[in-house]
């Protein structure tokens, strides 16, 4: 487990590094992007590198054995993520970049990590929705 590689036809879902600062801060700092997610859009490169300290270093990931980076194939920058956390629920969950939405990308990552999970013999996952009530 602890996040595999995985490729599909055009991406690859990777773990998050160091080097990957700025392309998290581009996914985290839009507020669409964000809006229905437990936490607040990152307003700056230090919350990033703190945000990225709590989810994707090496101390969390080991307890989290699903945790990517999406990536198109073409240049491996991350343009999202996808995780299954090791919790009880085991709560499936991604966001993408809005230029990036509407191109099938999260179904083509969601497949391979669902494969992936199954694989390695999870029993089920959980994925539920927010949605702001006016």
């Amino acid at each position: 487990m602890n996040t595999p590689t995985l490729e599909t036809k055009c991406l690859i879902l990777r773990k998050f590094t160091e080097q990957d600062m700025e392309a998290l801060f581009l996914i985290l700092q839009d507020e669409d992007v964000n809006k229905f997610l437990p936490w607040y859009p990152v307003k700056s490169m230090e919350e990033t590198k703190k945000f990225y300290e709590e989810r994707y270093a090496l101390k969390y990931i080991q307890s989290q054995a699903y945790a990517y980076a999406i990536c198109l194939k073409k240049d491996n920058y991350p343009i999202g993520y996808i995780q299954v956390d090791m919790e009880e629920h085991h709560d499936f969950g991604y966001a993408l970049r809005k230029e990036f939405w509407h191109k099938g990308i999260a179904t083509e990552a969601g497949k391979v990590v669902i494969e992936q999970v199954k694989k390695d013999g999870l029993p089920y996952i959980t994925a539920t929705h927010d949605f702001i009530v006016h």
